[in-house]
Order: structure tokens, then sequence, then C-alpha cells
């Protein structure tokens, strides 16, 4: 496993290439450079796998002999980072199941964006800097999902925060796109601030920060600091992974270009909140509180994003508003004591998802950068190859079988329907059965809207998209239908067999509860998305799109929360600091020392009127000083 550390150096070195060199390159060799720098990780990573692959075996075979049999974990250590007193950080790479499985899914579907990149960006004058901010992205988040240590992995999560930052204002004189980086930013701090106290916390009970002694001596932590340490990682969660309250700057995030919200949503920085709680599953699991948590908010997500995705008409947008949702289900499954059927999910969402915003891109470049549904139509006809693109990974989205979509949500729908008949809360079998309606609806009408119908804007030529865009759509297309298959009962479950020794192995209240009936779950599920899918073509074809009164506008208005945000939060925060910088610190402070400033000033100029240069009356102050001097020794 020596060879693990170039998974990270790959993308290390193209992100040097392109920052160093990027503007003596052309735009082809620096995407290629790119490429090559992403693709080198993904080969790695399946070296890596196959050697691990092969030394599980190993252990399994030692296990039939009479040995214990463990989940295999393996660390490779790279330097002492920090070492003072107690606190002892030795920078490591974590190589097991979950940790492989991230970053196969990082660097392959990370590499698709990035060649689908080069055709998408190839008129833009700084695409070397575009390569490189895509490349040290993806390394931000390999060191993320890799790290041995929580203070490594919070290294990773930081960067990967600044990443987005650069990428989301790409397009920085768009004053559109400025102002979303720096919501991403702003928002992510204040679910940054919960990780460090959660890591603070367990840090001070535990003495290490190592994440397999974590994952083993979390036993030792009183129940009371175990809540709070993993509602406080839950809460950093819920920033980098966009759950309510802290959702609010994805959406925005569609402002940088297409490919870096393809990565965005579908293989990077949304995963790291799930990903999170997977790695300290055992943290999560022991605290049964926290599992309500963590369930419920997923729930409300879910459904919350899903009904706002209905009156979307930007095309990005409904897909932002989507994966939100999607990451509701995940977070669904994590508190349903299901962590691996969650990252099961995770990797079919960045199949699909990757496909529907590199379909959403292929229409932009199609219609010269129009995305407003209402101005679309009619493209089936003219941009088939994207059209069918889009499609499959709306029907692996609305969770139509045989696409992956399906057996994923199936899976965490019938976890969820097991937890509520252990503890008596249905809210999330019911809300996740709910939205999954609803997501059939929203995708459909994106579908009928955009591709069917007559064209609603006359004098458009569409064209299809030059084949370096096509071929990772493609590829995409073809994960996104066999992509089920990693955790397909027929199939033998590779991936979830793969996971199973080393998440949710951990004794729960309610991991022993009864079984539903599989077969009934999934009728029903299936039945939940085909009446979605037929209701949302009934209702929208020929392009028609209802307003849906009231409703429509407080959908379209995000059931008003950002509004309240910004009356409640923004708006004060900004008259606060307008009173901050002017009276208080003009007024205030600057009024004091600029006071002070004026009486040296002003006694400097009386001393100088002493100053005459004439020794006359140089003496009669020495004599009225003298004077002074004996008057007082007579007198006192």
């Amino acid at each position: 496993m020596s060879f693990v550390p170039l998974i990270l150096v790959w993308p290390l070195l193209g992100w040097l290439v392109n920052g160093l060199a990027g503007r003596r390159l052309s735009r082809t060799v620096s995407g290629l450079v790119a490429c090559a720098a992403v693709g080198a990780s993904f080969a790695t990573a399946a070296l890596a796998l196959a050697a691990y692959v092969q030394a599980s075996a190993a252990q399994a075979a030692s296990a039939a002999e009479g040995a214990s049999q463990t989940a295999l974990s393996v660390i490779v250590p790279l330097f002492t980072w920090l070492g003072a007193g107690d606190l002892w950080v030795q920078a490591s790479l974590q190589v097991d199941a979950l940790s492989l499985t991230m970053a196969l899914v990082v660097s392959g579907v990370g590499f698709l964006i990035h060649v689908y990149s080069i055709g998408y960006m190839a008129h833009d004058p700084n695409v070397s800097r575009y390569f490189a901010y895509l490349n040290l992205f993806i390394f931000a988040m390999l060191l993320l999902v890799m790290a041995g240590n929580l203070l490594v992995l919070f290294v990773g999560w930081e960067l990967v925060g600044v990443c987005s930052y650069l990428l989301i204002g790409f397009w920085f004189a768009r004053p559109a796109a400025a102002a979303a980086g720096r919501k991403a930013f702003v928002v992510n701090r204040i679910g940054d601030a919960a990780f460090l106290l959660g890591l603070f916390l367990l840090f001070t009970a535990l003495g290490t920060l190592d994440i397999s002694e974590i994952r083993h001596r979390v036993g030792e932590l009183p129940d009371g600091l175990r809540l709070a340490a993993a509602l406080l990682l839950f809460a950093g969660a819920t920033g980098k992974s966009a759950q309510l309250p802290l959702h609010v700057w994805l959406p925005d995030a569609m402002e940088g270009p297409t490919p870096v919200s393809a990565l965005i949503h579908a293989a990077t920085m949304v995963t790291a909140g799930v990903f999170l709680v997977a790695r300290l599953d055992t943290l999560f699991l022991s605290s049964p509180a926290a599992l309500v948590v963590i369930a419920t908010i997923g729930a409300l997500t879910a459904f919350y994003a899903a009904t706002v995705a209905l009156r979307q008409h930007d095309l990005k947008r409904v897909l932002a508003y989507s994966t939100i949702s999607q990451l509701g289900y995940m977070f669904v499954a994590m508190g349903a004591i299901a962590p691996a059927i969650g990252i099961f999910h995770l990797v079919t969402h960045a199949f699909f998802k990757a496909l529907l915003f590199l379909s959403a891109g292929s229409v932009m470049h199609a219609m010269h950068d129009v995305i407003d549904v209402r101005r679309l139509g009619g493209l089936a006809r003219t941009v088939r190859w994207t059209a069918a693109g889009f499609i499959i990974g709306g029907l692996a989205l609305a969770g139509i079988p045989p696409f992956a979509g399906f057996f994923s949500k199936d899976l965490i729908l019938e976890h969820a329907f097991a937890l509520g008949m252990a503890s008596g809360n249905y809210i999330p079998y019911a809300l996740g059965l709910l939205t999954a309606f609803v997501t059939a609806v929203y995708i459909t009408r994106a579908v009928a809207l955009t591709f069917f119908g007559v064209p609603a804007e006359a004098g458009a030529h569409p064209h299809e998209s030059p084949p370096v865009m096509l071929w990772p759509m493609a590829l995409l297309a073809v994960l996104s239908v066999a992509g089920g298959a990693l955790g397909a009962h027929a199939a033998g479950e590779p991936l979830l067999r793969f996971l199973a020794p080393l998440l949710g192995a951990v004794e729960v209240e309610g991991a022993a509860a009864p079984h539903p009936p599989a077969a009934i779950l999934m009728g029903i599920s299936v039945a939940v998305a085909f009446a979605g899918v037929l209701t949302g073509w009934i209702v929208h074809r020929n392009r028609r799109d209802p307003s849906l009164g009231a409703m429509g506008t407080l959908l379209e208005q995000r059931w008003y929360v950002d509004a309240l945000y910004d009356r409640s939060i923004v708006a004060p925060g900004h008259a606060t600091g307008r009173w901050m910088a002017g009276p208080v610190d003009l007024g205030v402070i600057d009024a004091a020392v600029n006071g002070v400033g004026r009486l040296f000033a002003a006694l400097g100029a009386a001393s100088r009127r002493l100053q005459t240069g004439y020794a006359r009356q140089y003496a009669l102050s020495v004599l009225i000083g003298a004077v002074l001097i004996v008057g007082y020794w007579i007198l006192r």
C-alpha cells in the first residue's frame, strides 16, 4: 500500500502545473494535463482496491483457520504533523472499504467531468485557472475521504470549502457569481464552527484525533457527551451537505460553470457530510437520540427541497434542489441504522446527478446559455443524445426500475419503514415516500418542458454538443442504468457486502427490529414513482405549466425561508455592521484615537510658543523658576 499517497499526488501535480505554467500552455494542453492527473488518480485508486481485496481475502482465509476477522483497515503514515503536549497528530491516510469507495467515486466521476470540461470551457480565456482549481478540488476531496486523522480530515474539509468558493465565483466579474461564492463560504463556516467544537470535544474526552481509535473507544464516552459530539459533528455535516437549515448556499452555487455544479453536487463537496457520518458511524449509531435527529432532518430536507423543485424555472436550480433532496435521503439512511445503504445511494446519486447536470450543460451549449425551461421545448428533435442522457438520469432520479436510483432509494425506504416498526417513528418513511412521488413529478416536468412540445423560442438553432462532451455523458448513462447492480440482491450486492464489515457493525437499540415485507414495500415504492411520472406528464405535457395559485407562489418563494433569513439574519447583520462601522468605529473608536492625537498636537503647538530663541526670555524663565523654588523652601 506504499503507493496509496499517489492517489492524492496526481491531482496535486496537475494543480501545480496548471497553476504555475498554465498561461504558457494552450487550452487543450491545460485540459489534458488536468484530465491525465485525475485519470492517474483513479487508476491508482483502482490498484489500491485490488490490493485491498487481495489482503481482505487473505484475512478471511486466516479467519477460517481460527483467527478473528474484523474489517480490514490499513493506515499509511505520511509524516508527523503536530507534536505538542498531549496533542500528537500523525498525518496519515486510512485505506478501508469506505475510503476506497469514495476515492473511486470522486476520481472516477471527477475524471469524466474533467473530460467534459475540455469541450464546455473550450472558449473561456481562463481555462488554465479553471482546471487548476478543479484539480485542487479533487485533491482536497481525496484528502478528506482518505484522512486517517480528524484534524487532517478537517484540513481537507476546509480546503474543499475554499475550492468551492473559487469555483462557484469563477466568473467573479459577474456580481451574482461573486455573491454566490461568498454565500457558500459564509454559510459553510457556520457548520464548520460546530464541526470544530465536536472535534475539540472528542479530543478532550479521548485524548486522540485518530479516526480508528475514536471509532473503537466511543463506548468510553458518557451518554451526554457522546450525544453532544454527535450533534455538533452532524451540524457540521448539514453545512457541507446543505441540509436544513444550512441549505441556502447550494442553489446559488449554480452561478459557477455547469461542470463545477456537476462536481460539487454529484461527487465531491455535498457528499462530505454524509461521508463524515459514515466515517464515525460508531459514534452516531451509539447515540439513539442523534439518529432520530439525523433521520428527521434528512426526511424534512428531502421533502422541502423536492417541493421547491416543483416550481423552479431554471433547469440547473431544479437539479440543485434535487441534490438537496437526495442528500436528505442519504441522511435518512444514516438515521435508520443503514450507513452502508446511505453510501450506496451516494454512489448511484453521483452517477445520475452528474449525468443530469452535464446534460443540462449540453442544453445550455445547444441554446447559447439559455437554461430557463419556459424558453426551451422540443429539444428532443435536435439534441437527441443530450435528451436521451437527461431522460435516463431523470428515470434514475425518479426511482424507476431498473435504473440505479431505484435500488438505493428503495432500500432506504425499506429501512426507514423498519425504523418505524422498531421505534414507532414513521415520519421519515412517510416523508420519504411522499418525496419519491414529488421527485418523479418535478423531474418529469423538467423533461416535458425542456425536450418535448413546441419550441418556446422561435428562431433558436440548437445544436448537439461535441463528442468530448457526449462521451462522458454516455458513460454516466451506462452507470446510471447498471450502477444499481452494486446493491441489487440479484447481483449479489457487491458494494453492500464490501462495506458491511466496516459499516453498521455496532449493536444498537432497534437494530434487530423485525424486517418489513420487502416485496410489498418495493411494490409501493415503484407504484409511487410511476404515479409521479404519470402525474407530471399529464399535468405538463404540451409544455403546460400550471401556476398552482397560492401554493405555487409559496413554492416559487422557497417557502419564504430565504426571505426569512434575509429579514431575521442578513438585514440585521448588515444594519449591525453599518452601525459598528459608523457610530461605533468612526464615532467612538476612531474619534477617541483622533482626539488623543489632536490633544497632543495642541500641546505641542502651545509648547512651541515657549521656544522663541531669545536669550532674554530664557533668562527670565530661569529667574522665575529660581524665585519659585526659593519661595517654596522659605514658605514650607
